[in-house]
């Protein structure tokens, strides 16, 4: 099932998605499916008549995972970890499908990054890795936005990868996905960048859902990046940045400066 949030008529919905890509539409939900739980409504509306928000705002956390592709560790010059690293992202740095994210002044480098983003169904504390399965909600595809040059000065992540629209998420979150070998793509202004492959991560989804939970209590909403394959570049203002997750769909960003 495919799940959206969406504004049409001034007013902000859940949905499901159905049809193919290019002719969806969306029914309408009762309420927050994330939360209270949601019933299909006999109302619905095309995608191309609606305007598609972030599937999520995370009310917690967004826990990244760092160099969790070994080829991209290496095209950056850096070891693939022993475990996994883990970063933030504020909420404040969400934006949704379309969204015009407006460079920061303070930065002359920044880059995208395709991932795989997990959302949390339920509040879990150290969850075995065979029990996963019952605290994730489903998958959308994310956009990891790094101000390159203050990542190497800062010393620490926080302004280079949280700074405000740094984490796209969309089109919508997909709840029935195998992520064992799930083709994730980048482009640029229509050229590919990035063509990876989940089954090439270092830590798989279930690994890394587990471990986090070890470290932070996950609550509903919350949104784990799960890492990038290799072909990072530099973007600048007017570029359209697309993230393709294979079975979810494709997230657009446009920059602004």
């Amino acid at each position: 099932m495919r799940i959206a949030r969406f504004t049409h008529d001034n007013e902000i919905h859940y949905g499901t998605v159905h049809g193919e890509p290019g002719d969806e539409t969306l029914q309408y939900l009762t309420g927050d499916p994330l939360y209270v739980g949601a019933q299909e409504l006999d109302r619905t509306v095309d995608v191309a008549d609606a305007r598609l928000l972030a599937p999520v705002i995370p009310r917690s956390k967004i826990v990244c995972v760092g160099r969790n592709y070994a080829d991209h560790a290496r095209e950056m010059g850096n070891e693939v970890p022993s475990r996994p690293m883990l970063f933030f992202k504020p909420n404040t740095a969400v934006s949704g499908p379309g969204d015009p994210v407006t460079l920061p002044t303070w930065t002359e480098e920044v880059s995208y990054e395709a991932e795989l983003a997990v959302v949390i169904g339920r509040m879990c504390k150290d969850v075995p890795v065979e029990r996963v399965p019952e605290v994730v909600f489903g998958y959308t595809a994310a956009n990891d936005l790094t101000a390159r040059d203050v990542q190497r000065t800062d010393g620490q992540w926080a302004r280079a990868k949280g700074f405000d629209g740094a984490c796209p998420l969309g089109p919508w979150i997909e709840t029935e996905l195998d992520t064992s070998a799930l083709s994730v793509r980048s482009s640029v202004n229509g050229e590919l960048k990035q063509d990876g492959s989940t089954q090439d991560m270092v830590f798989d989804v279930p690994t890394l859902v587990s471990y986090v939970s070890e470290a932070f209590t996950l609550l509903p909403g919350d949104v784990i990046l799960t890492g990038t394959p290799a072909g990072v570049g530099t973007v600048d203002d007017g570029d359209r940045l697309s993230v393709d997750i294979e079975g979810i769909g494709e997230l657009t960003t446009v920059l602004r400066r």
